[in-house]
């Protein structure tokens, strides 16, 4: 208690040092604060994005569709899904979708597509579907023998809005599906090889088309939130008790997705490291010159008959208790400007167009890590740098301090 004393006591009498290593640390920790919670932030809202927008949170397949996607390998007991998805109050939207391959033509001019059965109204909830029209109009709520194509595939193939177009494909019952089906919009998906081999369908007409029934390839889930993922990847998967059913997050289904993002992410920790080592250093020397500017204060401690280990204690006890003043003032600066870019953002003037997404402002966010890191970083940067000049202090020798000044 009396090291504690004496610590503070040491403190507030000489305000400026105080001030100039205090602000070091105050500074560092806003720092740090800011840049893990504008990382996780952005990072967050353009996975969130570019999840909702085309693939959905979490995704679920007949086991091995993902290795290996065949015609064949369907969910089959799309009630009882369905069922458990909509009484989960952290699923906003979900959206069933059927997948083919055919050669489509207009005309004289063919061209091979990729057949894409979707729920008008689950998908345009789920993933914003309705707005990557670009010329034309979406699908009508009922099946309707209506197509929409990528804008690349539409160029292909020399086709325009209202035109007729057949699709040439294999149903699931072994037989040669085809149909004709008049184009009611043109896509703009965001990407190139999409754009040109998307052929989407209402669902009931591609289920009619390839012959599977009820049947679909693919359920996409949007959840409320993107932290919720993993729990709830866990919590779908146990309660399907179908071992031939997988239930996968984003990170599986967008793997190379994921890989860019958490590579993209190290780039923090890099930027961290640099504040971390500014304020060790900062701290350093100004430990260490209120060391050797108090050598006749340890001198008359040591005379006094102090110990070694208390000198030293009582070094590294004010670096602390400092380092901890300044943690809660800088938790609350940086709560504040967290908030501010959370709420806010940073407008980036021009659109960023990536992935089939239009970024326009980039926001951060406050979470418990971008305050603990900071705090935690802050304690043991000054707990570590402040042992050489306390052990600097402990060694002083009373007599040949003394003499000096």
């Amino acid at each position: 208690m009396l090291t504690i004393k004496m610590a503070f006591r040491n403190l507030f009498r000489h305000k400026r040092r105080t001030i100039l290593t205090a602000s070091s640390m105050i500074v560092g920790f806003l720092l740090g604060s800011f840049f893990i919670g504008w990382a996780d932030g952005t990072y967050n809202y353009i996975i969130d994005t570019f999840t909702r927008n085309r693939l959905g949170h979490i995704q679920i397949h007949k086991k091995g569709y993902l290795d290996k996607p065949s015609l064949y390998k369907t969910i089959d007991e799309l009630g009882n899904i369905k069922s458990l998805i909509e009484k989960r109050k952290k699923i906003e939207s979900w959206t069933p979708r059927v997948f083919s391959a055919g050669l489509v033509s207009v005309a004289e001019e063919s061209a091979g597509a990729q057949i894409i059965g979707v729920h008008p109204q689950k998908e345009k909830k789920s993933t914003n579907f309705d707005q990557k029209v670009i010329n034309g109009d979406y699908f009508s709520p009922q099946p309707s023998q209506e197509a929409l194509l990528g804008k690349g595939l539409a160029e292909l193939l020399g086709a325009q809005v209202g035109e007729d177009i057949i699709i040439v494909s294999q149903a699931a019952d072994g037989s040669i599906a085809n149909d004709r089906y008049t184009i009611k919009g043109l896509l703009d998906m965001g990407n190139e090889a999409a754009n040109r081999s998307s052929f989407y369908l209402h669902i009931q007409d591609a289920q009619e088309l390839l012959v599977l029934d009820q049947k679909v390839h693919e359920i996409a889930i949007v959840l409320k939130s993107l932290h919720d993922v993993k729990s709830m990847t866990q919590t779908l998967q146990k309660e399907i008790q179908n071992p031939q059913i997988s239930v996968e997050p984003w990170q599986e289904f967008a793997q190379t997705f994921y890989m860019a993002m958490k590579a993209d992410k190290q780039g923090m920790w890099i930027s961290l490291i640099v504040v971390i080592l500014v304020v060790a250093i900062g701290v350093l020397n100004t430990v260490l010159m209120s060391v050797l500017e108090r050598r006749r204060e340890y001198g008359v401690l040591k005379a006094l008959g102090t110990k070694p280990a208390q000198v030293f204690r009582l070094v590294l006890t004010e670096v602390i208790l400092m380092s901890l003043i300044c943690i809660v003032i800088g938790a609350g600066l940086g709560f504040g400007v967290n908030s501010y870019f959370a709420e806010q953002g940073i407008s980036l003037g021009q659109p960023l167009t990536w992935g089939g997404m239009e970024i326009e402002v980039m926001k951060g966010e406050i979470n418990l890590r971008s305050f603990v890191i900071p705090a935690l970083t802050i304690l043991l940067t000054a707990a570590v740098v402040s042992t050489f000049p306390a052990l600097h202090a402990a060694r002083t020798e009373p007599a040949r301090t003394m003499r000096m000044f």
